[in-house]
């Protein structure tokens, strides 16, 4: 199928985006690397009546120090990231997470700013992120808003952010030479949507312990039990601990909301083992 019509608008600053989204808040959406949108448009899911392009945004590219993060502007690329093309300030945990989306020829023209604003739930860079902790960073009329990725994502396929508004960068903590990670995903052909992924960040140093499910319910969840044992100073002999396969259950069950016994369940599980498993080693 073909897309609908629509009236196209090259935007040269961000300022200009947002003076578009403000006129068209109600009939316009945003597009940079397409990756998503123009499959959608395709399909006839979505009837913007004007489309603002903003991938030639040097803005949305830019990645610098900002303190004891990295801002990371939405518009840049998985290719970027899994080229090592930005800073390596994440111990790899950044590149090995581009690298496994989708394909080469997706990485090239998706952007870590469309992933979030999409908000798939079986979406690498929701899950990837929240379990760092990074926040993003929201435009609009009255200027700047910080909002953590526990926050940002608020349903299926939603997030936090206002129609006039527009997702500029993502601050992403760097993490300390004492800091490991792990990065597990399901899929039953490369190329595809996780059925499942589990993200494991742990740094001491920062008091930073989290495992994320991501691929489950309408959004990324935390696993709060499974997090505390690890900043608690878990270790990999504990993996074959009783008590540490009932906290697993307890967060499957209570956390994401896995029915005991079934193929999910045991995918799930399998995958936070696994991940857990590689975290710890490091």
């Amino acid at each position: 199928m073909k897309a609908p019509a629509f009236t196209y608008h090259r935007v040269e600053t961000v300022a200009q985006s947002l003076e578009r989204l403000r006129q068209f808040a109600d009939t316009g959406k945003v597009i940079a690397g397409g990756q998503t949108l123009m499959p959608i448009l395709n399909l006839r899911m979505a009837a913007p009546e004007h489309l603002i392009d903003v991938s030639r945004l040097s803005e949305l590219r830019e990645v610098r120090r900002d303190g004891s993060h990295w801002r990371v502007g939405a518009g840049v690329t998985h290719a970027m990231i899994e080229d090592d093309r930005i800073a390596d300030f994440t111990k790899g945990y950044l590149q090995q997470v581009a690298g496994g989306i989708a394909y080469r020829a997706i990485r090239n023209r998706g952007t870590v700013g469309g992933s979030l604003i999409h908000s798939d739930p079986s979406a690498d860079w929701p899950c990837a992120l929240l379990a760092i902790d990074a926040v993003a960073v929201v435009r609009g009329a009255g200027g700047e808003r910080e909002v953590p990725l526990a926050e940002f994502q608020t349903g299926l396929m939603s997030c936090a952010i206002e129609p006039d508004e527009l997702l500029v960068a993502v601050r992403i903590p760097q993490l300390s030479e004492s800091a490991s990670w792990a990065y597990q995903k399901f899929c039953r052909k490369v190329g595809e949507f996780a059925h499942s992924i589990c993200a494991v960040v742990r740094d001491p140093e920062a008091k930073r312990a989290n495992v994320v499910l991501g691929a489950v319910g309408d959004k990324p969840v935390r696993l709060p039990r499974l997090s505390d044992a690890l900043a608690r100073g878990l270790t990999i002999q504990d993996l074959a601990s009783e008590r540490l396969a009932e906290t697993v259950q307890q967060d499957l069950v209570h956390a994401a909301q896995v029915k005991p016994g079934s193929y999910a369940y045991q995918l799930h599980h399998t995958m936070a083992m696994r991940a857990l498993g590689k975290a710890l080693q490091k």
